[in-house]
């Protein structure tokens, strides 16, 4: 049996049955033992749940549509394979040769399943609050600061619902350019907004640009938002300033005033000028 002191230490948990470990890190390539699709299965659910439960928690005031977007960004296969790969699980899968000749290690699909399984082997031997204590860990570890919108993938979708809300219109894309040959090409995509121009990207792929492009037009729709809100914030918070500045202004055109009187005061003659001057007419 493997030593698994090292992928131990780096998960924080210590498997006081290592059969079971080695049953989690198991591919179904390797046909005379038992392999981690059952642990997978039940890995997959409760992650499901945490992960659910983790995101409720942390954000109170998030409706069931953000909550579920956030979720599908933390509970997916690219997700889990990076989360494998911090671990260092690639080290300790257990792979037929084939599987081994054809990279098997380095595949999100089987450290995904790996990761799966390895949490749903800890929680067979020491129940769902250790899973919630390792899980949480490695979460914060990637996502030290938490956001919606850093957790987005599609932002295609979310630019859209942003717009609709806002505006009341859809983002319309629009194809500016495609270069290169066929085998690599670069699309380049502007993404415009009640005829306005918001953002303009490129990609390998007509899908790629058009979410880099909504990616940038939807960041620059939040701070737009965000600048707003502050504002208001600054006026609600402090309505003296709008007093003293009020109060400004009324001092400035009375100043302004009393100018433009002395001003015409030195323009004009007189009375005693005048007379003298229609006397010596006379």
């Amino acid at each position: 049996m493997s030593n698994f002191t090292r992928l131990e230490s780096a998960l924080g948990y210590h498997f006081t049955n290592q059969k079971l470990l080695q049953e989690a890190l198991t591919h179904k390539s390797c046909a005379s033992t038992k392999n981690n699709e059952r642990l997978e299965f039940l890995g997959d659910a409760v992650l499901d749940l945490l992960v659910g439960e983790y995101l409720f928690k942390k954000f109170a005031h998030f409706d069931e549509g953000r909550l579920s977007k956030m979720r599908a960004s933390l509970v997916n296969e690219k997700s889990f394979a990076s989360f494998a790969r911090d671990l260092g699980v690639a080290d300790f899968l257990v792979l037929s040769m084939s599987e081994e000749q054809n990279y098997g290690r380095q595949k999100d699909s089987l450290l995904s399943n790996a990761f799966e399984a390895i949490m749903g082997a800890m929680y067979l031997e020491a129940g769902i609050d250790k899973v919630r204590e390792i899980l949480g860990k490695i979460i914060e570890k990637f996502y030290p600061n938490m956001r919606f919108e850093n957790l987005l993938t599609d932002y295609k979708t979310a630019l859209q619902e942003l717009t609709q809300e806002r505006f009341g219109v859809l983002p319309s894309y629009e194809l500016l350019a495609q270069r290169g040959p066929d085998h690599k090409k670069e699309f380049f995509i502007q993404v415009c907004i009640h005829d306005a121009i918001y953002a303009k990207a490129s990609g390998n792929s007509k899908k790629s640009a058009q979410q880099a492009c909504a990616k940038l037009a939807y960041e620059e729709l939040i701070k737009e938002s965000t600048s707003q809100k502050c504002l208001q914030k600054d006026t609600q918070k402090n309505p003296q300033n709008q007093k003293e500045s009020k109060k400004d202004s009324k001092q400035k055109n009375k100043h302004n005033e009393k100018e433009s009187y002395i001003k015409d005061k030195k323009h004009k003659k007189p009375k005693s000028a005048k007379k003298s001057q229609k006397k010596a007419q006379k």
